[in-house]
């Protein structure tokens, strides 16, 4: 069993106590967190170990959880790494694209396991459409939240949007040609809203909005392909497909045709299903068993930085306003 401990017991970090505490692949030994209030409220509510001296956690671990804010990631994953332990990072990974490059460079190095929290990748709306192999031309995405104080020391950029960004790099096998944006800094001083379009060189087209300041709480994508189209609901777990066949489909109650030249094409519609899974227990299982097992975790330090570098691209066509 991998002993790992914790850094950083904010909100989302006290998640990532909550699970680990009761997961099969790591034994929990403890957390530390620069916040002494923050460390005593989490050790009283789940009755672990504070760890007063971090770099002691750090020796004692297998590997280290580091859920602290994105400013201090490059400082402390830099740390872990040098003492060749293996980390898991709440994304983004790092706060510049400089750092990242760092990071990726010395985990490499090191030879340890590197996995960044980018947890929509496990999101059971996505995962029902993997066996599928998606390959989207244009993907539509919209993730927007209502207000919240928490995660405003970055951009809703590097904040929301780097979730679907790394979604679209992913499913988009090419690189990335040319990137437009646009955004408005509305309660902070970075850009609370953004829209962004991604052309890669295989042609396709990625247009992802992403806000902070929603009156509704939506995280979806649809994505566009050859005589497909998907779309998925990321914060109700749901997937829908519509497909385009030359027949008419046998259990449709209200099957929907239209012509094509002399052709009559149908529209077939699939609900597929979606796993029950916790994105975040899934993640980490994912990161043991990479592991254990000497093998890449499915998202990598590589991965995170890729996302990182395109989320600056469009920070910066958002000007005046700094990245």
């Amino acid at each position: 069993m991998l002993k790992i401990g914790v850094i950083g017991a904010g909100h989302l970090g006290k998640i990532h106590l909550r699970i680990l505490k009761d997961h099969p692949d790591f034994e929990l030994l403890g957390f530390y967190d620069a916040q002494p209030e923050v460390a005593r409220a989490a050790a009283e509510q789940y009755g672990l170990r504070i760890w007063e001296d971090m770099d002691a956690l750090i020796a004692a671990a297998d590997a280290i959880d580091l859920v602290t804010p994105t400013l201090t990631h490059f400082e402390i994953a830099s740390k872990v790494i040098r003492n060749s332990r293996h980390i898991f990072i709440e994304k983004p990974i790092t706060h510049t694209v400089e750092e990242a490059r760092k990071l990726v460079s010395l985990a490499r190095e090191a030879g340890i396991v590197a996995q960044v929290g980018h947890v929509e990748r496990f999101n059971p709306a996505l995962l029902a459409v993997q066996g599928m192999n998606p390959q989207p031309l244009f993907i539509e995405g919209h993730r927007l939240a209502q207000w919240n104080p928490r995660g405003i020391d970055v951009s809703v950029v590097l904040d929301l949007m780097i979730h679907d960004i790394d979604i679209c790099l992913k499913l988009i096998n090419s690189t990335v040609k040319r990137v437009s944006a646009s955004g408005v800094a509305v309660i902070t001083d970075t850009p609370d809203i953004a829209n962004a379009r991604i052309e890669f060189h295989n042609g396709a087209v990625a247009n992802l909005t992403a806000s902070r300041i929603s009156v509704k709480n939506m995280r979806k994508m649809r994505f566009f392909q050859k005589n497909a189209y998907l779309s998925l609901d990321f914060l109700e777990k749901k997937t829908e497909i519509f497909r385009i066949s030359d027949e008419m489909p046998e259990a449709q109650l209200l099957p929907f045709s239209f012509e094509v030249g002399d052709k009559t094409r149908y529209l077939q519609v699939e609900y597929p299903q979606v796993p029950e899974v916790n994105a975040i227990q899934m993640e980490l299982a994912e990161f043991a068993r990479a592991i254990n097992q000497r093998t890449e975790p499915p998202v990598t330090a590589h991965d995170a930085y890729m996302a990182l570098d395109v989320a600056h691209q469009i920070l910066e066509k958002i000007v005046p306003f700094p990245v």
